[in-house]
């Protein structure tokens, strides 16, 4: 029986939505959004922290249901009533945070995402096709704790191809990879765009925004306030797209004095991990000198977060001579008494760790404040005392809030990080160590944060950002070391390393290299 010719969809919206409105208790989180996609497009979705993007995802995806407006898919109008109903339409999603099970192989966390059922066999032959089509090689055996991020992330998106989407969702895809992981996705999204697939892509990186997209929708405050062609817009103009203000200029960094003594000494540091799935430290040793900004790069899982523990002597740091500061022998001590010789710390984990989510702002800055502010004496806290300190970061560093009695949760990521740095940066610490201190943070509270940051370095501070943002490190920092699987590279001048010889450091551990040279082995066999 001969098929009835197809409607000719050219000129046809893949996704059109109209008037999207959201309204959540105390805030209206989509204010009337339309937003346009044409097949084969790959499509930016910018704006800062609370601008209301995850939220308009989230109701393209089906998990959020939306108050008002429509949506119309292929021109007809729909509703997604869930993430099942938006996959069995074509809509796939790539979340920042995986949904992997660590103690299942490759091939069950993929079956666990599937609308139709397979055969191992099928899948298996899905997998290698998919592989073999898009430079996405897995191997189906390997269990998921044995694999790094980039691979994971692998999952992620094999698992959303085996469905033949017509639309993936990506938010902040690369935070986890390195710049060669980078390209590499990029390789694929231009390949699935070249066959009829819409991608719409979430990122702060703009200089990624910038190769990748070729169109670009900006929200503010839960409306849509630009469109763009990103490719003609300069990083800077993007951004203050997105804020809606001029942004100001990078402050210049001066010269770090050649005579400068170590603040920071940390030598052959090696730590068993106490986490499932962590990774040892092995024999790490650096130091770091007053008014220096060392950046420690790394595709995350590779020791960062051990690092930080150790550093901040939340996990002890084995003899007391592996932590030096100002000279004195740390390695044993805790959290407060490392603070009372001058050091402070913005662990990467904002609520819940830096943070207590539902304590108020006044007693989250009492937390790691008490110390070196004073703010409690003979076991009692001074209420007056710690309330000002708060206000002072809320005033400083423009902490978007209601102020001091606000908790902590009712705050957006960005101005909550803001708060965490600020309440770190004015205890005028002799060493500050901090971790991701941009994450999922917008271009204007990255600047606020950086240029805190270059102060405090001028002012004689010890500096140490643990980061995977490689662009942040090589505007920000002084030297650069790399750590791979618990392993850190020698200390080396920004000045005299790149981008993309960084990069290859970052995947030392092995990691994908490793994963596709046993795929092409058990392929071959």
């Amino acid at each position: 029986m001969p098929l009835s010719a197809a409607p000719d969809l050219t000129d046809t919206p893949l996704l059109q939505l109209s008037g999207i409105v959201k309204q959540y208790p105390g805030t209206l989180a989509n204010d009337h959004v339309d937003l346009t996609i044409a097949p084969g497009e790959i499509h930016a979705l910018l704006g800062e922290n609370g601008a209301g993007k995850s939220t308009l995802v989230k109701i393209i995806y089906g998990v959020v249901k939306p108050n008002a407006g429509d949506i119309f898919w292929r021109g007809e109008k729909i509703e997604i009533a869930s993430p099942n109903a938006a996959r069995a339409l074509g809509i796939g999603m790539v979340f920042q945070h995986f949904s992997l099970f660590e103690g299942l192989t490759v091939a069950e966390n993929l079956a666990l995402g599937m609308n139709e059922q397979r055969t191992r066999k099928q899948l298996r032959d899905e997998i290698a096709a998919i592989g073999a089509r898009y430079g996405l090689q897995l191997d189906p055996s390997h269990n998921l704790a044995d694999l790094s991020l980039g691979e994971r992330q692998r999952i992620e998106i094999v698992r959303c191809l085996m469905q033949s989407p017509k639309l993936l969702i990506m938010d902040e895809p690369t935070s986890v990879l390195t710049p060669q992981e980078v390209d590499k996705l990029f390789e694929t999204l231009r390949k699935l765009a070249a066959q009829g697939c819409s991608v719409l892509y979430i990122s702060h990186k703009l200089n990624e925004i910038r190769a990748l997209c070729e169109k670009a929708t900006v929200m503010r405050h839960g409306r849509v306030v630009a469109h763009c062609d990103p490719r003609q817009e300069t990083t800077t103009r993007l951004a203050e797209m997105m804020i809606g203000e001029m942004l100001t200029a990078p402050r210049p960094r001066l010269g770090l004095s050649p005579t400068a003594l170590p603040c920071l000494e940390i030598d052959r540091l090696t730590i068993a991990s106490d986490r499932k799935f962590g990774v040892d430290l092995k024999g790490v040793s650096f130091a770091v000198a007053k008014g220096q900004i060392l950046g420690i790069a790394g595709v995350a899982g590779n020791g960062q977060t051990e690092l930080m523990d150790a550093l901040s002597g939340e996990v002890p740091s084995g003899k007391p001579s592996a932590v030096m500061i100002e000279g004195i022998e740390a390695g044993h001590m805790a959290p407060a008494e490392r603070r009372a010789l001058g050091a402070c710390f913005v662990p990467e984990e904002r609520n819940g760790h830096a943070a207590v989510p539902g304590m108020t702002l006044s007693d989250n800055a009492l937390l790691s404040g008490y110390v070196r502010k004073a703010l409690s004496k003979l076991g009692f806290i001074n209420r007056p005392k710690t309330t000002n300190f708060a206000a002072e970061v809320i005033k400083r560093f423009d902490v978007r809030t209601t102020g001091p009695m606000s908790e902590a949760r009712s705050l957006s990521g960005g101005n909550l990080q803001k708060f965490v740095v600020g309440r770190e940066v004015l205890q005028d610490p002799k060493l500050l160590v901090v971790s991701q201190p941009t994450w999922g943070v917008d271009a204007g509270a990255a600047a606020a944060i950086h240029d805190a940051l270059v102060q405090l370095a001028e002012a004689d501070t010890a500096i140490v950002v643990i980061s995977q943002d490689l662009d942040e490190i090589f505007s920000l920092c002084d030297s650069i070391a790399v750590i791979a699987g618990g392993v850190l590279s020698p200390v080396t001048r920004i000045a005299d390393t790149t981008i993309s010889d960084v990069g290859l450091l970052m995947g030392a551990a092995g990691g994908a290299t490793e994963t596709d040279a046993s795929y092409r082995r058990n392929d071959a066999a």
